[in-house]
């Protein structure tokens, strides 16, 4: 099958394979064999989901660097799966698109004269990403992006991650933009963060009232607002000390929602803060504990994925902790269809229980039960014909060769 995928004549169907994140690194190189426009597609390669997905062999890095169409070159170094010991070199390479990728990607595998190197580039590209990785321990590279960023959309990151002088800060301050992101910079001088505090703009507020430097009362007395639905990126700071159990302890019992949500994506959040957490008020501190704790309570993720309404929560089936013995009787007959559609997760479901849920009123639990090897070839061969999982029941390993051949002869699909 996966040689007659490599040589369709369609290049939607070979494509298809260099996306695919279970397809091996080998397989997906071959592509580079047949027509030059299916590069491309493995330069990109799959976009899994917090998933890590193995790189291509070195070979094959080898010739979509030196590929013949700059797009093929640029997918490769922007790509997240080109691994940092292909990326390391082109510190040096002759090309800037290069030596920006590399600054970009990593910065931290390169030695100190490269890095030196890259940070006196001829290209200005190159060293303005250069400094981008160093401004958080430098003033003056800060002062000169702001400079030459004055126009660009990373100005903004440079506000709150830059190392900023006093005199660039006041400055910043004056021309009154950006204001919540300066504000979220550690190094923005206290005093001036604390004239921000009382803010026309809630952004502004929030951000001085989640600054490192405050105490719980200090963040109290100021009129700050976190709904259920705000979409908050971890604050740096708390992440930058991600390896500080203590840190970590006290921002997960603090009184602002902001820091709880920040501690709950640390791995190494203690194990005594991972309970009170999985409690928690806000619904965001629940949802980040569960998709990024090692250690997330099991019935919290079978809570969320079953009562969330986060398009995150179908992802919790992936966690290591998600429980799955005992599921069958606890929710196979299930009132509600989204609690019936877990049942299936359980090893010790039946193929009668994969049969009867594969007749489910409800097509998502269908649709599982259609994808179960468990159930009966028989019912199998009936559910291709059910226009709503039909999909479902093609994909079942477990179909016959011969009608997996005729479904592809009723769509059309010629050469498998």
């Amino acid at each position: 099958m996966a040689e007659a995928v490599l040589h369709h004549p369609r290049r939607r169907v070979r494509t298809a394979l260099a996306d695919s994140a279970t397809a091996t690194p080998e397989l997906r190189a071959r592509l580079l064999d047949g027509p030059a426009s299916d590069a491309t597609a493995v330069a990109v390669g799959p976009i899994a989901h917090r998933t890590p997905v193995p790189p291509l062999p070195d070979r094959a890095y080898e010739r979509l660097l030196n590929h013949e169409r700059g797009m093929v070159r640029y997918e490769t170094v922007q790509s997240a799966g080109t691994p940092a010991h292909v990326l390391v070199p082109l510190a040096g390479h002759e090309d800037p698109l290069f030596r920006v990728a590399a600054c970009r990607r990593v910065w931290s595998e390169l030695t100190d004269e490269v890095r030196a190197a890259l940070l006196g580039d001829a290209d200005p590209a190159v060293r303005t990403m250069a400094s981008l990785q160093v401004m958080h321990e430098d003033e003056e590279r800060t002062a000169e992006l702001v400079e030459a960023l004055a126009d660009y959309r990373r100005l903004g990151d440079v506000m709150e991650r830059g190392r900023l002088g006093r005199p660039l800060a006041e400055r910043l301050l004056g021309e009154g933009e950006r204001l919540a992101r300066l504000a979220s910079n550690p190094t923005f001088p206290s005093d001036l963060a604390a004239g921000l505090a009382g803010h026309e703009a809630p952004a502004v507020r929030l951000a001085v009232s989640a600054r490192p430097e405050l105490s719980e009362e200090e963040r109290a007395a100021i009129d700050w607002t976190v709904r259920p639905e705000d979409r908050l990126d971890t604050l740096r700071w708390v992440w930058d000390a991600r390896e500080d159990t203590d840190l970590l302890r006290r921002r997960a019992t603090s009184a602002h929602t902001w820091l709880r949500r920040s501690a709950a994506v640390c791995p190494k959040l203690p194990e005594d803060c991972v309970e009170p957490l999985a409690g928690d008020a806000d619904f965001a501190v629940h949802l980040l504990l569960a998709e990024f704790h090692p250690t997330a309570p099991p019935e919290l993720l079978l809570d969320l994925f079953l009562h969330g309404t986060h398009r995150a929560v179908g992802s919790l089936t992936s966690r290591p902790q998600f429980p799955a013995a005992g599921l069958a009787a606890r929710f196979g007959d299930a009132s509600e269809p989204e609690a019936r559609r877990p049942a299936l997760r359980d090893p010790g479901a039946t193929p009668a229980l994969a049969e009867r849920l594969s007749r489910d009123p409800a097509v998502r639990v269908r649709e599982a039960a259609a994808l179960d090897r468990r159930l009966p070839v028989a019912r199998l061969l009936e559910l291709p014909e059910d226009p709503k999982v039909g999909w479902a029941a093609a994909r079942n390993p477990l179909l016959p060769v011969p009608e997996m051949r005729a479904l592809l002869d009723r769509a059309g699909v010629p050469g498998l």
